[in-house]
């Protein structure tokens, strides 16, 4: 493993311009901005970038996009968001060239798996992987969700090196964290609601989607649990969940577009989201203007 996995990780937008592509020039832009305030990687194509709906030479101009501008300050992971085993080991090889530090991959999803063909899946993708494998438990998009005991085995196989874990249970991630597991393997937080209480268990790694609005807070919480500063912590925690508060003026469903239209306040992305009708619409949209006007006072 080149690049050690650590810090505040962004899981980074997509901009889409107006013919509905993704608009690499507002991805730049966005990129440069999360790079040039301290981010540690960048977490590429995953959820918050609409990862599922993009077609893989979509995700190999964003990838480069961001690795460019990137330039080695940041390790950069990849995502391979697809359905089965085998659609996720192709598009690895298809994209193995861009030379990620590392590929990330959710569990088999449409429809529940058991917990064997979980194993299997992950175990066929860390021989197949060129660069060490990041395990992804998202439970509420894919319907698999990881067992403690899965990801604990899991942490033994040559070349799979952490757990981005989405699912929002902290119960999950501190039986886990706490478990047995080679010292490399890294547990990482991917809930921002819960960043605060990760990085003060001892987790080093976060990886956020609600930062592509505004980062620095992240950096701030991250350096404060490194110094040990743990009302410091909790304050950041408390100014992450009034951000946090741009998810209340949309569905459940439309997450994503709320962070999307965040950044575009800020100018660095457009309101469009990939698929049109989960844009946010100008009501939803006057919302999240007025709660990032009043946070900026």
């Amino acid at each position: 493993m080149s690049r050690k996995l650590k810090g505040v990780i962004p899981a980074i937008i997509t901009p889409v311009a107006e013919n509905g592509e993704p608009d690499l020039g507002l991805l730049k832009k966005q990129t440069e901005y999360l790079s040039s305030s301290g981010a540690h990687g960048f977490f590429v194509g995953g959820t918050t970038a609409e990862g599922a709906f993009l077609s893989t030479e979509q995700k190999r101009d964003i990838f480069r996009a961001v690795k460019d501008v990137s330039n080695g300050r940041q390790f950069l992971c990849l995502a391979a968001l697809q359905p089965s085993t085998a659609q996720v080991v192709k598009e690895m090889h298809i994209l193995e060239d861009l030379e990620p530090d590392y590929f990330v991959a959710v569990t088999p999803f449409y429809g529940e798996k058991d917990q064997p063909t979980i194993l299997e899946h992950y175990k066929t993708l860390a021989m197949e992987s060129p660069v060490p494998l990041i395990l992804y438990n998202i439970p509420g998009r894919t319907q698999s969700p990881m067992s403690v005991e899965t990801v604990l085995e899991l942490s033994r196989v040559n070349n799979i090196t952490g757990i981005k874990d989405s699912s929002g249970d902290f119960v999950f991630f501190t039986r886990g964290f706490l478990g047995d597991y080679p010292e490399s393997f890294k547990w990482i937080m991917g809930e921002d609601m819960l960043d605060a209480p990760a990085l003060l268990l001892g987790g080093g790694c976060i990886v956020t989607g609600l930062s592509n609005v505004r980062v620095e807070h992240y950096i701030e919480i991250y350096n404060a649990a490194i110094e040990g500063d743990a009302e410091k912590v909790k304050d950041c925690q408390r100014l992450i969940n009034r951000y946090r508060e741009i998810f209340t003026v949309c569905p459940p469903a439309k997450l994503n577009a709320a962070v999307k239209a965040g950044a575009a306040y800020y100018g660095r992305a457009t309101r469009k989201m990939i698929m049109p009708a989960m844009n946010l619409n100008d009501e939803e949209y006057a919302e999240v203007k007025r709660i990032l006007a009043e946070l900026d006072k």
